[in-house]
């Protein structure tokens, strides 16, 4: 009985595992990458550029509201709005003169002051609104300002400046790329270790079929894997134990046939070699007894002879060697030569052997008329040899429309139903007694297939067992 394994030590695929980890794990690497740095882009334009703009726009607006006053009026109103301006804990409001330098501010700390910040300038040489984000050159901080410039009648007057830190707007966006980049590595790490469990799901059963087979190969024919899934890897380990029984039982068979072989040769070799010997002593004076003999010594010798071709057909077809001779032939003829050649002999057996011709006249087939008439004889060597004990076999030709049927009948017990699906099995004798290799039928099956034609073996009605060969006629 083949025994099944459980491979315990658990042999590294590393090649699948590394392969698969790069593919499905690095695909998923750079698509989060892709969707971290659009995220952070978005989150950027989000947090920063809003904030400039915000401070650009109020900064116009303001220098707008401005534009109408005269001197005097600006800077009244100036100090005015810097007093009154409800967005200090947020941002600074500053006005500076045309020097760059602050005349007020909201921080009481930054008049006086002189930022020469690029915002600045870009209001003062530009006269247009500008914004600006970096760091500041007095105190070092991060900071957005924004800069327009006040003009009056075309001159410019002034400029006004709003300043926001950019502390908390740093700190809500890197705390919210972290949170992103949080969440992109537990989706990698869910991908990875889902991934993961799935290869060790591949590798390990792929492992076990390898050590496996590696038996296999090292002549532990037989050997079954243990089956665990329902899947692609549990139709590879079926496949994979049943190569390992069919390798056992062609094992098995091939030991069987070589054993079947030496024995079948043994028997007409000691029977011819003893006879002979008899006979080249002398000790026979009686004629009878001298041709009884020699009539042993033949019908061993024809039997060999035929045990002998079988087994060069069979190594033919094993290497590929086996070639057929095609040509216009008259597959009547062929037939008849070997009824007629078998005829006598089987009468000498105590067997009739009957022929019934095909009435009509017999379209050429193309064929090899050597292999053929080896099918024949082959297959009425069967009949006898099988169901001889009937006393009776039947052969008929029959052409029908585009094929012509040859019919090979014998009256003998017949083939057990069990048996007959695996009678053209190449070694294969059942439960039959007969002498033989068992590479017979196989040898006609590949004649007749490569002549492109049907041999069918099954029991007639009646008893006994009927050989079929139908081949192609020429239209």
């Amino acid at each position: 009985m083949a025994k099944k394994i459980a491979v315990t030590d658990k042999v590294k695929i590393r090649g699948i595992r590394r392969r698969w980890l790069i593919n499905s794990v690095g695909v998923v690497l750079v698509v989060l990458a892709v969707a971290l740095g659009t995220f952070s882009t978005a989150m950027w334009g989000y947090y920063y550029s809003t904030t400039m703009n915000d401070l650009k726009r109020r900064a116009a607006d303001d220098a707008g509201g401005f534009a109408s006053f005269t001197s005097s009026q600006y800077w009244s109103s100036a100090q005015s709005a810097v007093q009154k301006f409800e967005g200090k804990t947020k941002m600074e409001l500053q006005f500076l003169d045309t020097t760059g330098a602050v005349q007020y501010s909201s921080n009481d700390l930054a008049a006086g002051t002189t930022p020469e910040t690029p915002d600045i300038q870009g209001a003062l040489n530009n006269l247009d609104a500008t914004a600006w984000m970096g760091t500041d050159p007095h105190t070092g901080e991060r900071i957005v300002a924004a800069s327009a410039p006040i003009l009056y009648h075309g001159q410019l007057v002034a400029v006004v400046r709003y300043v926001t830190s950019l502390v908390g707007i740093d700190w809500q966006f890197f705390l919210t790329i972290a949170i992103a980049c949080l969440a992109c590595g537990g989706i990698l790490a869910l991908v990875y270790f889902s991934n993961l469990y799935f290869v060790r799901s591949i590798v390990e059963p792929l492992a076990s079929i390898t050590d496996t087979a590696r038996l296999i190969a090292d002549g532990s024919y037989g050997i079954q894997i243990e089956k665990k899934y329902d899947d692609e890897i549990g139709e590879l380990t079926d496949t994979i134990n049943n190569m390992s029984m069919k390798i056992r039982q062609s094992e098995k068979t091939q030991s069987e046939f070589i054993s079947s072989v030496s024995h079948e040769l043994r028997t007409p070799l000691t029977a011819i070699t003893g006879w002979a010997e008899t006979i080249q002593s002398g000790e026979l004076r009686d004629a009878k007894d001298v041709k009884k003999g020699l009539d042993i010594i033949v019908s061993e010798a024809r039997r060999l002879t035929n045990m002998v071709e079988e087994l060069l057909e069979f190594s033919r077809m094993s290497d590929g060697r086996f070639t057929l001779s095609v040509e216009l032939m008259d597959l009547k003829a062929e037939l008849e030569d070997a009824v007629y050649t078998y005829r006598e002999f089987f009468r000498r057996e105590g067997i009739e052997l009957n022929y019934q011709d095909c009435p009509e006249e017999m379209v050429p087939i193309s064929g090899d008329p050597e292999r053929l008439r080896q099918v024949f004889c082959n297959l009425l060597d069967n009949a006898a040899k099988h169901g001889g004990s009937g006393k009776r076999i039947d052969v008929t030709l029959v052409q029908n429309g585009e094929s012509a049927s040859i019919f090979i009948r014998d009256y003998g017990p017949g083939i057990p139903e069990e048996e007959l699906p695996h009678v053209k099995y190449k070694f294969y004798k059942g439960s039959s007694k007969a002498r033989g290799s068992g590479i017979g039928l196989a040898v006609c099956e590949e004649i007749v297939t490569r002549h492109e034609g049907v041999l069918e073996i099954g029991n007639a009605q009646g008893g006994g067992c009927q050989v079929t060969v139908t081949l192609p006629v020429e239209t």
